[in-house]
């Protein structure tokens, strides 16, 4: 996750003393952050699911009693963070036994949910659960959504969960998963997060995983992905500017942090060196490091997008020897430092700010996890990379298909 505000907030404090790096933003947290996903059912079957959720019961999941053991084992481990997410958590019938115990345990605890089943029989419920944040993903304006999220009505039903939350003074954003079929709408629904006084906006990279996956050909172009950024770091700046403290994050795509290194580089040029220490002590993904994943089955994974990817379970061992236990190949290559990648990602000069980025739209693509990342949007030029015309004179791997297919 790139925290743009956190930055733009310590550059327009304009005191050098703050360069020490935006809270929250280094890789030396005590514990991974976990997301949780206590429940695989969901109301609903978007398009870029990672979960591949259904309207039905999935058999196996844990129960609470499990959810609590392992919750201590958690805390006992130093994650700061849970976020509680599904499928749709709100069907989980437990889940404000199990928020109210994390809450109890001292987590910051996140809920991220679809926001349709928010209502006036439960706002009294999840404003008693005191979240520290309500995650509601948005996927463009209302005949947009209702299309990715495959229900009509979907769209108006969230608003009203994220209105009734508003008024119980619960902090609620937006979270937005952006594709070349809802790219175009992202000015608008800026506008209407500033008009509503929405606490954050996250920008989300469509990643390949789950139902994501079989959705990559919707995949924004990488023109519209710099555009969108450009917009989120000017509404950011401005937003900074005047003392405001609206949250602007982006995720799933560390080059976002150098991208925003070229927008200082082009807007505070006499700042460039401080940022570059800075992004460069945040040191992009980290999966498998910082960021943890718990299925509803209890499985671990170095994240949400490696569901294809078990650990072990929370069944059979802590999550503690799980997570600290590198005798996985994939989880010892993630924890690497520096991790060793191949192709342009090992010749990129920002290599210490992007870390790689997320390996699994390289193992997508080619079976690889080490890979050149498919989804950076830089070019050979501005990376800095020397090695452009050496490697197998191959310009892409999407180019690398269409040859072997004799196209």
């Amino acid at each position: 996750m790139f925290r743009v505000s956190q930055y733009m907030q310590t550059l327009a404090a304009g005191n050098e003393a703050t360069l020490a790096g935006p809270r929250g933003t280094g890789q030396g947290l005590p514990g991974p952050v976990v997301i949780w996903n206590l429940i695989r059912r969901c109301n609903l079957t978007c398009k870029h699911c990672y979960a591949i959720s259904a309207d039905k019961d999935f058999e196996g999941e844990l129960s609470t009693e499990e959810v609590f053991t392992t919750m201590q084992n958690l805390r006992d481990f130093k994650v700061p963070v849970l976020i509680l997410s599904g499928g749709e958590p709100l069907l989980r019938p437990d889940i404000f036994e199990v928020s109210a115990r994390a809450k109890q345990l001292g987590f910051y605890v996140g809920l991220s949910t679809n926001g349709t089943l928010i209502n006036e029989d439960n706002i009294d419920h999840i404003a008693d659960a005191d979240y520290n944040y309500v995650g509601v993903s948005i996927d463009g304006l209302r005949d947009t959504h209702d299309k990715f999220r495959r229900l009509d009505g979907a769209f108006d039903l969230s608003m009203h969960g994220i209105d009734l939350c508003q008024q119980r003074d619960i902090r609620v954003g937006l979270r937005f998963t952006m594709t070349s079929d809802n790219a175009h709408e992202l000015p608008q629904m800026l506008d209407d997060m500033e008009a509503r006084g929405l606490d954050r906006f996250y920008l989300s990279h469509l990643n390949y995983a789950g139902r994501g996956n079989h959705n990559r050909g919707s995949d924004a172009v990488f023109q519209a992905t710099r555009e969108a950024l450009d917009l989120l770091f000017d509404r950011a700046w401005a937003d900074a500017q005047k003392g405001g403290s609206r949250d602007y994050v982006t995720g799933n795509n560390d080059a976002d942090g150098v991208y925003f290194l070229m927008w200082v580089e082009k807007n505070l040029p006499d700042r460039v060196d401080e940022v570059r220490a800075m992004l460069s002590r945040w040191g992009g993904n980290s999966s498998g490091r910082n960021i943890a994943n718990i299925d509803n089955l209890g499985n671990v994974h170095p994240d949400t997008m490696w569901w294809h990817h078990n650990l072990g379970s929370v069944r059979e061992r802590p999550f503690s020897e799980i997570w600290m236990d590198t005798s996985d190949p994939l989880m010892a290559g993630l924890k690497q430092k520096p991790r060793v990648v191949k192709g342009r990602c090992a010749a990129c000069s920002y290599f210490d700010i992007c870390g790689g980025n997320t390996r699994v739209r390289a193992w997508q693509l080619t079976g690889d996890a080490w890979a050149e990342d498919p989804g950076c949007y830089l070019s050979d030029e501005e990376i800095g990379n020397s090695m452009a015309g050496e490697r197998l004179k191959v310009v892409s791997f999407a180019d690398a298909r269409l040859q072997s297919q004799g196209g």
